[in-house]
């Protein structure tokens, strides 16, 4: 078997993955449904300025946490965005895994 028929064997099995699946799901869900959608894509925009406030040394930056953590709190009171965040991170720390594994095998010649 060669490098690019592993690639693609992984790739199905990602997509075969519990985390995928359950992530998939509960995205199209979220999407589905406007209020949810919308709450969900503010609390990312917070998220993604406070890291770039962090990137630029910005001093607002407790505001910003402030401001993440009361819109997380209230997000995560409904079930659906619960478990989708659940499942987000479950599927990113898969990720996250495999790249470290690939990374890992082939570190000598990085180096």
């Amino acid at each position: 078997m060669n490098v690019y028929d592993t690639a693609n064997k992984l790739a199905q099995e990602l997509k075969e993955s519990d985390e995928y699946l359950e992530f998939k799901k509960l995205k199209l869900e979220v999407k589905n449904n406007p209020e949810l959608s919308e709450k969900i894509e503010k609390f990312e925009k917070a998220r993604y300025e406070m890291q770039v406030l962090a990137l630029q040394g910005g001093k607002p930056l407790e505001d910003k946490s402030t401001e993440i953590q009361n819109l997380y709190a209230e997000l995560i009171l409904n079930e659906i965005v619960k478990k989708y965040f659940d499942y987000e991170m479950k599927f990113n720390i898969l990720l996250t895994d495999v790249n470290k594994i690939i990374g890992e095998a082939v570190r000598d010649v990085l180096s």
